[in-house]
């Protein structure tokens, strides 16, 4: 879906398919058949952006097959599909049984993950559709924090200048400017957008920048009208935003919340889970069965990085930050100005939700869509394509 700011410029609204277990180019080909082209027309759309994540192997052989792109590019387009925006921060594995810390390499000190990234960049110049010729990825902020070392520092500060210069390299080569977005994660290097501002402190902001996700956001307790003041300061632009909404626990204390909560704390993916002490410092879970188990104190509310569905609530007694969102979207849209062009909705936890079953995973994307165009619609833009 496409939309047009008070500003005159374009926004972008896209879901992201990281969400599909596909690997292979001939396997994110009929996920575009089996399910992001049933959303749209669930959406009742006539187009619809993908976010497209493309693992490691298929990202290299796609940036040395050009027609291998343009396959992609019109299996898109026939569609009523669009791609400006790609999921890069997972290289390979997203759906392995077991994930956890596996998502956070190769890390921004390894060569491999620069090479991901410009894979990346060098095919999603390709896959612009028509009249549009700005691009973003998101990336990991980094690395994990336990494992980041000074040497690894200095190493990823000479990466991500290498990554500057290669996509200077690809828009003079394509005309197309490709943007990759580091995206605070609570437990990373960069785990909010103070620390984000540090780590890309001399860096190049008109190819590198910051992904924003509204989970992360709340999950860190970052106000979000402070945290993009923040970015806009110190002139670190906001490539893309990922709308998501994070699971909460009002009261972890209450004698049902151990029951209903037990079933998200699942083995595929790192469930983070913050509290906030009495002087307002952040208690830390690095999993949410930890949390469980005693780690938290559990005198205070819980956010947990869970991305729930953002048209939905959670069950009672459990909640979800769907207000962080909405101030986030109020904060980069409701201004005079847009903060940034490309919003991906993000909800990539439906495979382990409680209760869900794939043959409604059609019907919960296009609720999410709709969900977010009817925000965008409430905050003055205007749709140009339904």
């Amino acid at each position: 879906m496409r939309f047009r700011h008070p500003d005159g410029s374009t926004v972008h609204l896209a879901y992201c398919t990281n969400v599909h277990p596909a690997e292979t180019l001939d396997g994110i080909v009929g996920q575009l058949a089996a399910y992001a082209e049933p959303v749209r027309v669930a959406a009742g759309a006539r187009l619809i952006g993908i976010g497209l994540w493309l693992p490691a192997e298929t990202a290299g052989a796609l940036a040395a097959d050009p027609a291998g792109v343009a396959r992609l590019r019109r299996e898109l387009s026939t569609r009523g599909l669009e791609t400006v925006t790609l999921n890069g921060f997972p290289y390979r594995g997203f759906h392995a049984p077991v994930v956890k810390r596996a998502v956070y390499y190769p890390d921004w000190s390894e060569p491999a993950r620069l090479e991901y990234t410009l894979n990346l960049a060098r095919v999603l110049a390709g896959l612009l559709p028509e009249g549009t010729s700005h691009g973003s990825i998101s990336t990991l902020p980094l690395a994990w924090r336990t494992v980041w070392t000074s040497a690894q520092r200095t190493t990823a500060a000479r990466q991500l200048d290498a990554l500057a210069e290669g996509l200077k390299q690809i828009a003079a080569d394509t005309g197309k400017t490709v943007r990759v977005g580091i995206e605070p994660e609570p437990g990373c290097v960069a785990e909010t957008t103070e620390q984000a501002v540090e780590v890309l402190a001399g860096t190049d902001p008109q190819w590198i920048g910051v992904c924003v996700d509204a989970c992360h956001l709340a999950v860190a307790h970052e106000e979000p009208a402070a945290a993009l003041a923040r970015l806009r300061e110190a002139g670190v632009p906001v490539v893309k935003l990922q709308a998501s909404t994070a699971l909460e626990v009002p009261d972890p204390a209450e004698s049902s919340v151990r029951e209903v909560l037990a079933p998200f704390a699942e083995r595929r993916f790192l469930h983070q889970t913050r509290e906030a002490g009495p002087d307002g410092t952040l208690l830390a879970c690095d999993d949410l069965g930890g949390a469980l188990a005693g780690a938290l104190p559990g005198r205070a509310p819980w956010r947990i990085h869970y991305h729930v569905p953002l048209h939905q609530e959670p069950p009672p007694p459990l909640a979800g930050t769907r207000e962080v969102l909405r101030e986030t979207l109020r904060t980069m849209f409701a201004g005079e100005r847009a903060l940034t062009h490309h919003v991906e909705v993000e909800t990539y936890t439906w495979s382990v939700l409680p209760g869900h079953h794939d043959d409604a995973l059609v019907t919960g994307l296009a609720a999410e869509m709709t969900f977010m165009r009817d925000e965008l619609l409430a905050l003055g833009l205007t749709q140009v394509t339904s």
